[in-house]
C-alpha cells in the first residue's frame, strides 16, 4: 500500500497547567494534548491520520483544506527546546 501524504493546518494552544493543546479548523474532530509542543504535534499527526483514513474508508470527500504538498513545501518553524 502506498502512503499519501496530506497537509493539515493546526493551532497549538499552551494550557494553564502547562500543557499543549492541538485542535483543527480544516479537520474537525481533531484534538490532542501533550506535555510539549514537539509531543502534542506528533499525537496531532495520529488523530489526523486516523481521521483522514476513516474518510477515505468511507468514500467521503476530504474537507478542500487538506490538500496534498506541493513539491517545494513552505518553510517553517519548528520548536526546540534547548537546556542553558
Amino acid at each position: 500500500m502506498a502512503l499519501t501524504e496530506y497537509l493539515v493546518s493546526i493551532k497549538i494552544e499552551k494550557l494553564e497547567e502547562g500543557a499543549y493543546l492541538a485542535t483543527s479548523d480544516n479537520l474537525q474532530g481533531l484534538v490532542a494534548q501533550g506535555r510539549t509542543i514537539a509531543e502534542t504535534m506528533e499525537i496531532a499527526q495520529d488523530v489526523a491520520r486516523k481521521l483522514i483514513e476513516s474518510f477515505i474508508e468511507l468514500g467521503d470527500p476530504l474537507p478542500e483544506d487538506i490538500v496534498r504538498p506541493a513539491r517545494v513545501v513552505r518553510n517553517i518553524k519548528i520548536p526546540v527546546a534547548v537546556s542553558v
